[in-house]
């Protein structure tokens, strides 16, 4: 369940002002709600490392509803999506042809349609340097159901809305590819239109909502409410904020 921008811009609102702290516009809002949610997806990664090196020593709880681990993992689930990518002869290479951005890629699944019975192989991702050697060597020189890939970026546009391209270069070529990406959250956004009075009025049409999980509302707002106290140049803002997110950061991990 996503988390609501107009709640999330009022609650913010609602607390500067009882402090009569400042104002922030709908455009300071959209841009402070953007880095704070790119801000929390981020730090998922070191807290999954973190809370992985647990499962390895056998001291993470693994009842059903308190691995943190899992949790974790659980809110990474919206952002993952397997993707078909498509070829472009002029670079050789397999690229992505829809319009979000991508965070990190997963498993590279290649189909080779041409054999008979069809092979779809895990191919197993290499640095440039590498993939060199291997494809050049006759003992190491990979097939269909070991195949191999390494990534680049071209600057040859591919599709219009982009001019470096992530390309991926796989070894032999395969009739179609799969990889399984994350993608990164779409940029939250309270729309408004002006009324008579100069005021702004809430646009749910065109807002975008918070793409985090429902659970991570109370840390975004923290977030926010921490760049709201640089912009309205109240440091009792930020540092109120700031203690309280350390207090969230240190009952989640321990």
């Amino acid at each position: 369940m996503a988390i609501s921008v107009d709640k999330v811009y009022k609650t913010v609102l609602y607390v500067l002002n009882k402090e009569q702290r400042g104002y922030i516009t709908p455009q300071e809002f959209n841009s402070l709600a953007e880095q704070a949610q790119d801000e929390i997806f981020n730090s998922y990664f070191p807290d999954g490392n973190q809370q992985n090196r647990k499962n390895q020593t056998n001291s993470q709880n693994d009842t059903e509803f308190f691995n943190i681990y899992k949790d974790i993992a659980y809110k990474l689930f919206p952002f993952e999506k397997e993707t078909s990518f498509s070829y472009d002869s002029t670079n050789d290479g397999w690229y992505y042809n829809g319009s979000n951005t991508i965070y990190k890629l997963g498993e590279i699944i290649s189909t080779y349609s041409s054999s008979n019975p069809t092979i779809e192989s895990i191919t197993q991702l290499t640095s440039k340097s590498d993939y060199s050697k291997i494809t050049r060597s006759n003992l190491t020189s990979p097939n269909s159901n070991y195949p191999i890939c390494y990534t680049t970026i071209t600057t040859t546009a591919i599709s219009p809305a982009t001019e470096n391209e992530l390309l991926i270069k796989i070894s032999p070529k395969p009739s179609s590819v799969s990889i399984n990406c994350l993608f990164k959250p779409s940029s939250p956004n309270w729309a408004f239109t002006t009324g008579s009075l100069g005021q702004y009025i809430y646009n749910p049409s065109s807002s975008i909502d918070f793409d985090l999980d429902i659970s991570e509302q109370t840390n975004v707002i923290i977030n926010i409410l921490k760049y709201c106290g640089i912009i309205v140049r109240d440091p009792q803002v930020v540092q109120a904020a700031e203690q309280q997110s350390q207090k969230v950061e240190i009952n989640e991990k321990s």
